[in-house]
């Protein structure tokens, strides 16, 4: 019960206990991105040697194994917009083959061979060999001939019920061929092909619109649409290669009888595949199959191999995610020289810069790579790139375009180093790295194109200036149409012009107008926050307002002053005073206030805890007579209070107003002394000594 055990296990090194963790973490993420969200960052390569290694750690320690470790699981997580579907037979991956060469073959074989315990005399196994479809898993359960359910694999138990999407699809059969068995399900997989994927991405740059980055995200995209008809817009495919669940039908003795079964069914079944006996078989077909992949109608990324006959897969049996009698074997990532003409860079959504090698036009891995990210500056050095180099390109796992080497014998005279640059390209900022951050940042926030999106969310988000309505779709149609640059143009908008909008009514285009009026009456923590300041949180923010007692005292405090508040170190110094000391920043600060926000003031408390209240925690309820709930906790925090959102026997006192519920009932069980807001402003005005 090794998966069952702790592992602390006092045998297993801690560096291995700590490095184990570390890939789990890195994997769980990987295969939340990969399955989840359709979107991977890495290659497969780099996943499988992540992978590689951390079963490599768990069968040296078996104590490390635990339950919840990606070695013992199965693909993503069912989305939350999909009903359920557990799979009666779970939906299990197959195994990773380590060698990338024609080796790979022999090793399955010979493993194959001594797990049947057969000897040399023994005759060759037989095995099928298929190609490995870069595609969507899917199950089809079919009752009576008819397709009930389509589902995604998820976690390989549980899956996502897509069939309204998935009936869409003209090669999925709705009803099955001859003489159906009581239930049937069919596993396969939804890919796109090369040519259909090229033509949707010529419409979709007809349009306008963004071209999508690979048949597989796109296909995977596709099937998991909330609506089916986005789904019937993709020419989406479909390829059977096995079965789950069956009621009522005798097996044929082998995987390619039951290839042959399904065809007869009426499921596509692809014929590219062969008969192997031996491992000498396998590699031919290996070696066939990678000679011509990039003139195959779709992506493959590799051939499978599975034990042909079906009562020796059983014989075989499983590992805890893995059937023993398949291995997936991939090919090699391509990789092509290129030669690296200049890097330039882009500003992300939160002011990140990403350095972008732009390279001379190559096709790799089925497409035309121009641009490549190279991640940050430290990586750059890493590489040891210069501008000018002869560069190895690899699309990584063919998805992810990426700059693997310079070749340094090649480097021309003229070669000359990356400089990061000193001011945003998107609006002219100061672009500074923070000491212990990989990431150089566009410090422009409340101006920068880029950032302006995110920054309007932020800043209209709710423990920031609260501005109900405003959300993503919203900001969205503001910031394309041109009606909003920068968070004061919010309370330029009148209802004309939000009623204009797509989806946009008088009475909505009302209501968002009267959140955006109420938004101007805020508080000192909440404005500092709705800033976004790298590093400024919620709390920050509110050490920061009790500090200063004003904004001007910390737009114009320097690091060492900013040292001074509670809780500030180094670095968030520096982030808090580079903010400020940008001109575009303090512009778009006194927009703000020239727009009517503001805050009540209050004299500044240079140390936390000594104000009036120091040592104290007080719970609000109810409704107040003049103050809302957000100034009376600030009032509290100004004076060296707590504001906890909680009755405990630790509350100091509980300030109740109108229609005060439970919190009430609990300070009195609790013999906590109960104020009302004259109470606390008494409290604050007489030192705190009592009420």
């Amino acid at each position: 019960m090794a998966a069952a055990r702790s592992a602390q296990d006092p045998g297993a090194p801690a560096a291995a206990r700590k490095r184990a963790q570390e890939l789990r973490a890195e994997i769980v993420e990987h295969n939340r991105r990969y399955y989840d969200e359709d979107a991977p960052t890495v290659s497969d390569a780099e996943y499988d040697a992540l992978f590689r290694e951390l079963e490599a750690l768990e069968a040296g320690h078996p104590s490390l194994v635990t339950p919840d470790s990606p070695t013992q699981r199965v693909g993503g997580r069912r989305a939350a917009q999909f009903a359920p579907v557990r799979h009666r037979l779970p939906m299990l991956s197959i195994q990773t083959e380590t060698e990338t060469t024609i080796d790979g073959a022999y090793t399955f074989d010979a493993r194959m061979r001594r797990e049947l315990g057969l000897g040399p005399g023994d005759p060759p196994v037989e095995y099928m060999a298929e190609l490995k479809f870069d595609g969507l898993a899917m199950s089809l359960r079919y009752e009576r001939g008819e397709l009930r359910v389509a589902a995604t694999r998820g976690d390989g138990e549980t899956g996502e019920d897509v069939t309204a999407n998935v009936r869409t699809i003209r090669e999925v059969p709705q009803k099955l061929k001859g003489r159906a068995p009581p239930v049937l399900e069919v596993r396969g997989e939804i890919y796109m092909t090369r040519s259909d994927f090229a033509a949707l991405n010529e419409r979709q740059e007809e349009q306008g619109l963004r071209p999508y980055v690979n048949p597989r995200n796109t296909a995977a995209g596709a099937v998991r649409q909330l609506d089916p008809s986005m789904t019937a817009q993709r020419p989406l495919r479909f390829f059977a290669y096995g079965i789950g669940e069956v009621e009522g039908w005798e097996l044929p003795a082998s995987q390619s009888a039951l290839l042959e079964a399904l065809d007869a069914f009426g499921q596509p079944v692809n014929r590219d595949r062969r008969l192997a006996r031996g491992g000498e078989e396998l590699a031919k077909f290996y070696r066939a199959v990678e000679a011509r992949r990039d003139d195959l109608p779709f992506e493959i990324d590799g051939v499978v191999y599975k034990v042909d006959s079906l009562a020796l897969q059983q014989q075989l049996g499983f590992r805890t995610r893995e059937p023993r009698w398949a291995i997936a074997h991939k090919f090699p990532p391509e990789e092509i020289p290129t030669r690296l003409l200049a890097i330039d860079v882009q500003v992300g959504r939160t002011g990140a810069i990403t350095p972008v090698a732009r390279v001379e036009p190559v096709f790799v891995g089925g497409t035309t790579v121009t641009n490549v990210t190279l991640h940050n500056e430290d990586e750059i050095r890493r590489r040891d790139l210069m501008i000018g180099d002869t560069v190895i390109v690899r699309r990584a796992g063919d998805v992810i375009p990426q700059v693997v080497r310079a070749l340094p014998e090649r480097r021309p005279p003229d070669a000359r180093p990356f400089v990061m640059p000193k001011r945003c390209p998107e609006c002219d900022s100061a672009i500074v790295r923070l000491e212990g951050e990989v990431i150089a940042r566009c410090t422009g926030g409340l101006v920068c194109p880029a950032q302006r999106k995110a920054a309007l969310l932020h800043f209209a988000s709710r423990r920031a200036m609260d501005i109900e309505g405003l959300g993503d779709k919203l900001v969205d149609q503001l910031v394309d149409g041109g009606l909003v640059r920068t968070p004061a143009d919010l309370y330029t908008l009148g209802i004309a012009k939000l009623a204009a909008l797509e989806r946009m009514a008088d009475r909505s285009a009302a209501n968002v107008v009267e959140a955006i009026e109420r938004s101007k009456s805020t508080t000192l923590q909440r404005f500092v926050y709705a800033l976004g300041i790298r590093h400024v949180g919620e709390s920050t923010a509110r050490d920061l307002a009790r500090h200063f007692g004003g904004l001007d005292a910390l737009m114009d405090a320097d690091e060492a002053a900013l040292l001074e508040v509670a809780d500030v170190g180094p670095v968030l110094a520096q982030s808090i005073a580079r903010f400020f000391v940008e001109p575009h920043n303090r512009e778009g600060v006194e927009r703000l206030r020239a727009a009517g926000v503001h805050w009540p003031a209050h004299a500044p408390q240079p140390r936390e805890g000594a104000g009036v209240l120091a040592g104290m925690t007080l719970v609000l309820t109810g409704t107040l007579p003049t103050l809302s709930r957000d100034e009376a906790k600030a009032m509290i925090e100004a004076a060296g209070g707590k504001a906890a959102g909680s009755v405990s026997a630790k509350t100091s006192y509980v300030v109740a107003g109108d229609e005060a519920g439970g919190k009430l009932d609990k300070a009195r069980s609790l013999g906590i002394p109960v104020i009302d807001e004259d109470g606390l402003k008494a409290l604050i005005a007489r030192g705190g000594d009592g009420a």
